[in-house]
């Protein structure tokens, strides 16, 4: 059950953020930045909320996520690109623990992998389809 939510909050956080940088014309910094506040407060106001585990790592899920929802429609025009992305960033986040410790920006880095991998099989797709 733990997972199930981990993945839920990475969509949510991914396709949330995207909402509000494109269609409310937030901004992707303000979208995301506010998505990050919202979701670290909910789970600082009631920190037994959920389990001691997933209250610490919610949120963190939530705010790498609304990094891939930072995305412009002018470049990831199907709204399911950030969902599947948000999907993959929570599964990396779930698989690789501390591996990006050091690498800047751990949740960023995630958030780049997820979404090139999920816009890169987007172009695949388109590519082999013209063939």
């Amino acid at each position: 059950m733990d997972t199930l939510i981990i993945l839920i909050a990475g969509v949510f956080g991914a396709i949330s953020t995207f909402y509000l940088n494109n269609k409310l014309q937030f901004g992707g910094v303000l979208a995301s930045s506010l998505l990050a506040v919202i979701a670290g407060g909910l789970f600082h106001i009631f920190p037994n909320l959920l389990n001691s585990d997933l209250s610490t790592n919610t949120p963190l899920v939530i705010m790498g996520a609304s990094f891939v929802g930072m995305a412009t429609n002018r470049v990831v025009k199907r709204t399911w690109v950030i969902g599947v992305s948000g999907f993959i960033f929570s599964v990396l986040y779930l698989l690789t623990g501390p591996f990006f410790e050091g690498f800047g920006g751990s949740l960023g880095t995630m958030a780049a992998i997820s979404l090139c991998a999920v816009y890169s099989l987007e172009g695949l797709t388109k590519f082999k389809s013209k063939s």
